[in-house]
């Protein structure tokens, strides 16, 4: 990570991929040209602190030895601005290192509690960033539009926090894309570069917040928050920072926050309260109390995710149905993208911990992705008195680090 990360020198300074403890690139497969496995991506979000106006920005993240296709641009930020910065991986573990030994103060990077990391994901000055959002909110400054009305289902717009798009993890990852040429080099999206590097392939963050701004809003005629893009000209752009404001605004009762039992935030085998609270604060969520266990315990979690959307997919099976799916390895289309999606954020969360059953029957073909599903709506209420589940870790690779080359 650069130094002086919540600057505009800081931003526009590549991060570097590399692998764990000493490992090379090469070694450890960490290299934006494995990008699919192990590609690491870097999202801003920029709050004018006198206007209330909002940008955003995408970081450039390169491999470890390489140097990008083309130069970043280096943005010009409001002289009065908060900054957040957050992370997304590909793989499974992600950790933060510094140019120096400054760096990650500098910016308020977190990426776990106590040395357990929270995964694929961190951030940097996020809690900072959403107390001052919070607060121009209540002063009139800043202002988040409504999320609208879906005219395929006549119900509100879908947020980060809707139960009838949520995975055991809401609001994970970003929604940067990256151009990759085939000498392995990376470059931001933009339309200058798209034009200078023909040839060039886009990479992409496996999201839930691409997955809301870029399938299920197209989808269902509904538009995410946008804001202009400071690496792409100030073209509209989507970030998680804008997802989260607009899921604070505009979601209803019941809302979806990050639980206890996600993996991401559990340690070892133990829920965590403070970890629960650390990564909610990054992303502009409430921490654990009363009124945010009567929605998002790690039980009725689990009530809420299936009773919600196994109605959302079963209305919508029609619209989604001719819709691309954003992983072909899980579904062939974007209704049995999330129908399988939904069966496995079941099993993540171990949620027949609290007598519930898996509401969906997935068909697969020969690579275990989802060819058709079909979704029971029975609607069904957990034992909240069961002990917490056993971790259930998701496969995938680990350990692997975002880092300058000069960091330690």
């Amino acid at each position: 990570m650069p130094a002086n990360p919540l600057t505009a020198k800081g931003l526009g300074t590549p991060y570097q991929l590399t692998g764990p403890d000493g490992q090379s690139p090469e070694d450890s497969g960490c290299a934006m040209d494995n990008a699919d496995a192990l590609g690491a991506f870097v999202q801003a979000t920029i709050l004018n602190l006198s206007t209330g106006a909002l940008s955003v920005y995408e970081p450039l993240v390169i491999t470890q030895g390489t140097t990008p296709a083309a130069a970043p641009v280096v943005p010009t930020l409001p002289a009065n601005s908060i900054v957040t910065i957050d992370f997304g991986f590909n793989g499974t573990d992600l950790t933060q290192a510094g140019a120096t030994g400054r760096a990650l103060r500098q910016g308020n990077c977190v990426d776990g509690l106590n040395g357990s990391v929270f995964g694929q994901v961190s951030f940097c000055n996020g809690t900072q960033f959403f107390q001052a959002a919070q607060r121009l909110e209540s002063q009139g400054k800043l202002s988040v539009p409504s999320a609208g009305t879906s005219p395929v289902t006549g119900k509100p717009c879908p947020t980060t926090r809707d139960f009838t798009i949520v995975d055991q993890d809401p609001s994970d990852n970003v929604t940067s894309t990256y151009l990759l040429t085939d000498t392995g080099q990376t470059a931001q999206n933009n339309p200058q570069n798209t034009s200078a590097l023909a040839g060039a392939t886009v990479i992409s963050n496996g999201s839930d917040n691409a997955l809301l701004d870029a399938f299920v809003d197209p989808a269902i005629g509904c538009k995410p928050f946008e804001a202009p893009d400071l690496s792409a000209g100030g073209a509209p752009g989507t970030s998680q920072g804008l997802d989260e404001l607009s899921a604070a605004k505009n979601q209803g009762a019941p809302i979806a926050l990050v639980p206890e039992n996600d993996e991401m935030v559990m340690i070892g085998n133990n829920l965590s309260v403070a970890k629960t609270d650390l990564y909610r604060s990054n992303v502009g969520q409430t921490g654990v109390n009363a009124t945010t266990n009567a929605s998002s315990s790690p039980a009725e979690f689990c009530q809420n995710m299936i009773n919600v959307q196994t109605v959302f997919l079963n209305n919508t099976e029609a619209t989604l149905t001719p819709q691309p799916t954003p992983v072909p390895g899980v579904g062939d289309n974007l209704f049995t993208f999330m129908a399988n999606r939904l069966s496995m954020s079941f099993g993540n969360l171990s949620c027949s911990t609290y007598g519930l059953t898996d509401p969906v029957t997935v068909t697969t073909d020969d690579n275990g992705a989802a060819t058709g599903a079909t979704i029971d709506t029975t609607q069904q209420t957990a034992n909240s008195s069961a002990p917490p589940p056993a971790r259930h870790r998701r496969t995938g690779r680990r350990g692997h680090q975002l880092m300058d080359p000069s960091g330690e």
